[in-house]
């Protein structure tokens, strides 16, 4: 999956401060990308393991 950004959100916290971006915001954004990437990855691969074993289980019976 790839991070998705939302401009919408941000859009206005960037013409705020006159078009100036700081390091700090941008890495503090870059993290809760790449948390909410882990999240999502944790997900996905639960929902596999259990579709499999799953599969396993009705292929047993």
């Amino acid at each position: 999956m790839s991070t998705h950004f939302n401009f919408e959100k941000h859009h206005t916290d960037l013409n705020s401060s006159n078009n100036r971006v700081k390091v700090t915001d941008l890495l503090s954004r870059l993290n809760e990308e790449k948390k909410i990437e882990k999240k999502r990855n944790l997900a996905l691969g639960v929902a596999a393991v259990s579709a499999v074993t799953v599969f396993g289980i009705i292929l047993t019976i």
